[in-house]
């Protein structure tokens, strides 16, 4: 089965929140400090480490 990565990261997301119920704050904070960094200077560092 092939699942496009948005979607699996959408369903893991969702039962995350579900599960474990953090607070609405900390998944703003998250996604957004996610987003922010993808597209900083530190960008290609992460592109590193993911790898």
């Amino acid at each position: 089965m092939d699942v496009p990565l948005w979607l699996a990261l959408i369903a893991v997301g969702a039962l995350g929140v579900k599960l474990v119920r953090p607070p609405w704050w900390l998944v703003a904070v998250l996604l957004l400090g996610g987003y922010l960094l993808a597209d900083s200077l530190f960008a290609p560092v992460i592109d590193q480490l993911a790898k």
